[in-house]
């Protein structure tokens, strides 16, 4: 099942995408108030199975769609994928022994089709296309071998981030943080209808050109191992996010490498999960500050 959130007049509604002649639409389940009500509870996600999209129902083109969920946690890896690694270290050494995880705070995290202001004070603004993992049972010290348990499917995440402003400090929060820096979506593939996440292909497209393009199959550390080793930290509750990092861009990419400006496109595509377009502009000179 492919699940959406819908902006409307009445607030956020919850949507289940089906095709109708070649046409996504999406149909309404009348038991459920939001996605991680279909995801949590099985009287809604029964409602939801049983939801028939019919020609009848709204095209997806013609929705504004918020970000599928609004996770409480936003918890990311840096450097999971073999060949991705930081400034100055050999990307043959050893794998390191635990991931390197941190925050997006909630004011970064944006629909599918909203797109990202560049902030006046950025100078190095980056993409990073990057499987997504929606959490839908409330896991807590979970040993690996039940950890795919907890999760509920898989959406797509862009981790824009401002490079000047994370290699500031040896905390990322104000390089990956800034308001709408976690565009997110377009929908989730619930766990029963993805693919296996340790073999799915992670490609990036900025504006026409493939940047990065690497299967998780040569991630570092797999979602099972991932969901247990943040569950003996942390307490992750439906709907929570954890996002499993990005591939190192491809040789030509990294030479020919700008900070991203006004009108450009980044598009990540994930076999199997589908595609997330975000465009960037520059802030609207009429909107005042606080």
């Amino acid at each position: 099942m492919r699940l959406v959130t819908v902006r409307t007049d009445a607030g956020p509604r919850p949507g289940v995408v089906g095709e109708v002649d070649g046409v996504l639409r999406v149909g309404f389940p009348e038991a459920a108030a939001s996605v991680v009500d279909i995801l949590t509870g099985e009287a809604a996600r029964a409602a939801a199975d049983a939801v028939t999209v019919s020609a009848a129902d709204s095209a997806l083109d013609d929705l504004d769609l918020d970000a599928p969920v609004r996770p409480g946690k936003l918890l990311c890896l840096g450097y999971n994928y073999r060949g991705h690694v930081p400034d100055g270290v050999d990307p043959t050494a050893d794998d390191p022994d635990s991931p390197d995880v941190f925050v997006k705070t909630p004011n970064t995290i944006g629909g599918p089709h909203d797109p990202v202001v560049i902030p006046a004070a950025a100078s190095d603004v980056d993409y990073e296309g990057e499987l997504a993992v929606v959490i839908g049972r409330r896991a807590h010290a979970v040993p690996i071998d039940r950890a795919l348990e907890h999760v509920a499917g898989y959406t797509i995440l862009n981790d824009v981030s401002d490079r000047a402003w994370q290699r500031r400090q040896s905390q990322w929060a104000l390089g990956k943080c800034s308001d709408g820096f976690a565009p997110l979506g377009p929908w989730i593939v619930t766990a029963d209808e993805a693919p296996d996440p340790q073999d799915v292909l992670v490609e990036v497209v900025r504006d026409g050109v493939v940047t990065a393009s690497q299967s998780t199959a040569t991630t570092i550390f797999p979602v099972a191992f991932v969901i247990h080793h943040l569950s003996q930290v942390m307490t992750l509750e439906p709907g929570d996010i954890v996002s499993t990092g990005t591939p190192q861009k491809l040789p030509a990419a990294q030479e020919s490498h700008r900070p991203l400006a006004p009108g450009d496109a980044v598009t990540v595509r994930i076999s199997g999960i589908g595609e997330l377009t975000t465009t960037f502009t520059a802030p609207d000179p009429t909107e005042p500050s606080a």
